[in-house]
């Protein structure tokens, strides 16, 4: 499996993501934290996943990812309207969602246009 972007970017968000989740509030610290540090894991070794299979199993991991990635989305924006994240913080995880949403959107047209040209043949 070749080291795609989308796992590198992957990974940096994690690094970045897991510390700051460990300092929610300790209200949040056991609920609203475990659940986004464990989305965000479950994300990545969809990924990891995904770039392991072929063929329709490939596109099955990629749109599970896809929702894991919307579900993330949803519960930073929450951490960020309940004040466990900074607006800066949130804009700073929101633009890395955005690239890493951006790739994983293109490797599924890859695999669209890969799976028309063997239809053609």
């Amino acid at each position: 499996m070749p080291e795609s972007p989308i796992f590198s970017r992957t990974y940096d968000f994690l690094l970045w993501l897991l510390p700051r989740a460990a300092k929610f509030p300790r209200h949040y610290r056991f609920t609203l934290a475990e659940r986004v540090q464990r989305r965000a894991l479950d994300f990545h070794e969809t990924l990891i996943s995904a770039g392991l299979r072929r063929g329709p199993e490939r596109a099955v991991r990629l749109h599970e990812a896809d929702a894991q990635l919307a579900q993330l989305r949803h519960l930073l924006r929450l951490c960020a309207d309940l004040g466990c994240l900074t607006l800066p913080q949130y804009e700073h995880a929101a633009g890395l969602l955005t690239e890493i949403g951006k790739l994983l959107g293109g490797w599924h047209k890859t695999l669209g246009a890969i799976a028309s040209e063997l239809a053609r043949k």
